[in-house]
């Protein structure tokens, strides 16, 4: 009976949001509160255990969200995203081209959420393909197989920060993991699956795309933007930190120096929201304020990146909700009873889970939060890496992004494709980009 309503919850908030067109977060809301009343949950516990869930989930991951948007927007805004990109397809050249978008996109996405990674890569594409006079889908599959990866293996974004949170995993291991895996899927995922792509749909590769569906993009001159180093330094700064305090915390078991007032302080840098904190600070002043944008500017752009990320943050609380609900309803457990006895990886399962749900769903974030509390209660009775379980339900979330997605309709306005060419670039690229995730991390679990 508790899968039953789950299917019945996960089928109705389908409905809402695909057919009626219900705002993603409320149709979380009613149908968290419709599932929660057919579980049985007193009706005196289903507000407290929706508020639980929202601020739980919240907890994890609002002061990251919030630091991780405004250093994208400010990197964005000073033109340093332009710069680290024009940069290296200048070390590239032109017959690497491909390899330079796939490195700059992965650096840029690294410090940006997908979306505005891909409003702030798509004019500098159309710019280099008109130059190169190529289609834009040839640097387009390229570009979105990193922002993809960065997207779902690697913190400060939503998904592996927060799931990080709901398993208990160390998120600076899950941020070195997640480059280990990221790297070979991006590979396979982009420039190798390109030469497939264009023999499938040789047509989506003549269009040109429309740039006008971007809004007003700003767009700099050379002497307008900052450094290249100091542009890749400051957008990779929080995973250099965290990278870092992993190997501190690694060194600091291996020696026994727990004592070590300075592999401590390394450590607290290294924490995720301190990390951010002491980036967000840095690039006010190499973003801002060395380059005589007046602090005003500089708080204005803050400002406004938390308003784009306002929704975002409310459909995740939602999704919070909506995996309390699972597990006070005790689909967890009942999931654990079902799987006690068999030898079925919490690995495979994870992933198995979030593709499901990321089909049904549409939304990465709602489907690898809901998958946590399907998941959890399973972990206790294996010995399994939580890291690796973390990077499992992001590959998972990511899979066969279709028609529920946001993220297909974006490709398809942007780049002028039909909805065959869409489903055959864009959804096959994320179901490989999935299975291809998968596939390295069952490999590192050997090893690791």
């Amino acid at each position: 009976m508790p899968l039953i309503i789950t299917a019945v919850a996960v089928v109705l908030l389908i409905v809402l949001i695909s057919v009626f067109r219900l705002n993603t977060f409320i149709s979380l809301m009613l149908v968290s509160t419709g599932a929660a009343l057919a579980f049985g949950i007193p009706m005196a516990k289903i507000a407290t255990t929706l508020e639980a869930g929202i601020g739980s989930t919240l907890g994890h991951i609002a002061l990251i969200f919030g630091l991780g948007a405004m250093l994208g927007r400010l990197v964005a805004d000073a033109g340093g995203a332009q710069k680290i990109a024009l940069s290296l397809i200048r070390i590239f050249g032109e017959k690497k081209i491909q390899w330079a978008v796939v490195v700059a996109s992965f650096i840029v996405g690294i410090a940006m959420f997908f979306e505005v990674g891909l409003v702030l890569l798509l004019p500098i594409i159309f710019s280099i393909a008109r130059e190169m006079k190529v289609n834009p889908l040839y640097l387009g599959i390229p570009m979105l197989s990193s922002l993809l990866a960065t997207h779902c293996f690697l913190p400060p974004h939503p998904g592996p920060t927060v799931i990080a949170g709901e398993y208990g995993a160390n998120l600076g291991t899950v941020l070195v993991y997640g480059i280990i895996v990221a790297v070979p899927t991006v590979v396979l995922a982009g420039p190798i699956f390109l030469a497939i792509a264009k023999r499938l749909v040789p047509s989506a590769f003549s269009k040109q795309g429309d740039i006008k569906a971007l809004g007003e993009v700003k767009s700099f001159r050379d002497e307008e933007m900052p450094g290249f180093g100091i542009s890749i330094l400051t957008s990779m700064l929080p995973v250099i930190l965290m990278i870092i305090a992993t190997l501190a915390q690694t060194i600091k078991l291996a020696t026994g120096m727990h004592g070590s007032v300075i592999l401590q302080f390394v450590e607290f840098c290294g924490q995720p929201s301190i990390a951010m904190l002491i980036s967000i600070v840095i690039a006010m002043y190499t973003m801002g304020i060395r380059r005589g944008i007046s602090a005003k500017d500089i708080m204005g752009s803050c400002a406004s990146s938390i308003a784009a990320i306002g929704m975002m943050l409310l459909i995740i609380g939602g999704g919070g909700a909506f995996k309390q609900v699972l597990i006070a309803g005790g689909v967890g457990k009942y999931i654990g009873t079902f799987f006690a006895n068999s030898s079925f990886s919490p690995i495979l399962l994870a992933w198995m889970v979030a593709a499901i749900l990321r089909i049904a769903l549409g939304s990465a974030t709602v489907a690898a939060l809901s998958t946590a509390g399907l998941v959890v209660p399973v972990l206790g009775a294996y010995d399994v890496n939580l890291a690796l379980v973390t990077l499992a339900t992001g590959a998972g979330s990511t899979i066969a992004s279709h028609v529920n997605d946001a993220g297909f309709w974006m490709v398809k306005e942007y780049f002028g494709l039909t909805l065959k060419e869409t489903f055959a670039t864009w959804t096959v690229l994320a179901t490989l980009q999935s299975v291809l995730g998968l596939v390295f991390i069952m490999i590192l679990a050997e090893f690791v």
